[in-house]
């Protein structure tokens, strides 16, 4: 049986209508270096997907290619639509180091960033949007440190701030690159408490991180990558020997856990 082809097509998508996030023989390289290889896939709305893979594997890569930040070839639809019709579907978690903490602005600034698709670079604010600002602030028990700046605050306060900065923008689809990386017990918690509730809603979410255990357990789809799409599907279908050997290689030396019968081991 071909694993990766059986897999990458058993999310069975909604024919009758565009999926949600399409791509489609996605291609980047690096100068001669071939980060990643023909991927492609469908995805609907109401999911949260786990990127997985090894250091270097291109999940970072992944994401800024559906987000239209780095060039590609191969092509990236978002309900039909490419993304210069689509761009404001998109919201985006960046990871903590690609972020320059010491610049002197509020954390209200840093979640109002997060509007300006929407309202522009001339137009100023309105009432819609520091209302919006205040909720997601709620959202991520961060509303007391509003005036606070961004720089005074704790890594895991400012992961949940850019938390807040994504869902101001109000995608459809949410793209976080290592959320869960270096942050403490209390902001993962509820990072995945919230994601877990945009999923309910309705909201496609795609989250790259090297947290087995949380993968596992907290997403209802999982994408195996390193350079090329392995596979994706449930933790049920894909978390196999088979699948953890095919994308860490020699790494991976054992497997036991409750859902798929086993915890991956790396040496």
């Amino acid at each position: 049986m071909n694993i990766r082809r059986h897999l990458v097509n058993s999310t069975r998508p909604n024919l009758s209508s565009p999926a949600m996030l399409e791509v489609s023989n996605l291609s980047v390289s690096y100068g001669r270096n071939l980060i990643l290889q023909e991927v492609s896939f469908k995805l609907n709305s109401g999911q949260l997907v786990g990127i997985i893979g090894p250091n270097g594997a291109g999940k970072s890569t992944l994401l800024k290619s559906i987000l239209g930040i780095i060039p590609t070839s191969g092509k990236v639809l978002i309900e039909g639509q490419n993304l210069r019709q689509a761009h404001q579907q998109l919201s985006y978690v960046p990871q903590k180091e690609e972020v320059r903490w010491d610049f002197p602005v509020t954390v209200g600034d840093v979640v109002m960033m997060g509007r300006y698709k929407r309202i522009g670079w001339v137009a100023g604010p309105g009432k819609r949007d520091h209302e919006v600002v205040k909720e997601t602030l709620e959202q991520v028990d961060m509303l007391p440190f509003k005036d606070r700046q961004i720089s005074q605050l704790s890594g895991g306060q400012q992961q949940r701030v850019f938390m807040a900065r994504a869902l101001a923008q109000e995608g459809d689809i949410i793209l976080l690159d290592e959320p869960l990386s270096g942050v403490d017990t209390t902001t993962q918690e509820i990072i995945m408490s919230l994601l877990g509730r945009l999923r309910d809603a309705g909201k496609l979410i795609l989250m790259a991180t090297h947290d087995l255990e949380v993968a596992l357990h907290k997403c209802n789809q999982l994408a195996f990558l390193n350079h090329q799409l392995i596979a994706l599907g449930t933790p049920k279908e894909v978390f196999t020997a088979q699948i953890l050997a095919s994308t860490y290689g020699a790494k991976a030396v054992s497997f036991e856990n409750g859902l798929a019968g086993a915890t991956m081991v790396l040496d």
